[in-house]
């Protein structure tokens, strides 16, 4: 699979708009090259420069095999409406929490994940309950890393 943004490149500067700094909306993501067999898709963002660890930014899984992008300033509801559930973030809550580190540049991970079944997770599931539900069911998984510098 390969996942893409117009936002931002693979590597280059997550746009403002993006993070704590701006509007905080999620960014718009689009992927190609699914497997046939994939019943849906699990995504998880996270930054590993954080201070304290690795801090996750946002959790969304059971979005539907169908599905192929994600719009920007996705709601942040417990099951947006274009499918599936998000799961809690570091900051407590559901939803995208754009990039707002204390000081420096720090990489974040968006990483999505073809499964090829339903994970049964509540809404408000954590990454570490995605990641275990996932286990042995990952068909394909892309990558897209940005960067953000306070």
């Amino acid at each position: 699979m390969v996942l893409t943004s117009t936002a931002f490149a693979q590597g280059a500067l997550i746009p403002p708009r993006y993070t704590c700094d701006g509007d905080d909306i999620s960014p718009p993501l689009s992927w190609t090259d699914v497997p046939p067999a994939t019943a849906g898709f699990a995504l998880i963002c996270d930054d590993p420069d954080a201070p304290s660890g690795t801090w996750v930014h946002w959790v969304l899984y059971d979005l539907p095999a169908t599905l192929r992008q994600l719009p920007p300033a996705l709601p942040a509801t417990r099951e947006p409406a274009v499918g599936g559930r998000h799961g809690m973030t570091d900051f407590g809550r559901v939803g995208y929490g754009g990039p707002c580190p204390p000081g420096g540049t720090h990489r974040y991970y968006f990483r999505l994940y073809a499964v090829g079944a339903s994970l049964g997770l509540a809404a408000g599931a954590t990454r570490r309950q995605v990641e275990q539900a996932i286990k042995g069911r990952v068909l394909a998984e892309a990558q897209l890393m940005g960067r953000f510098h306070r």
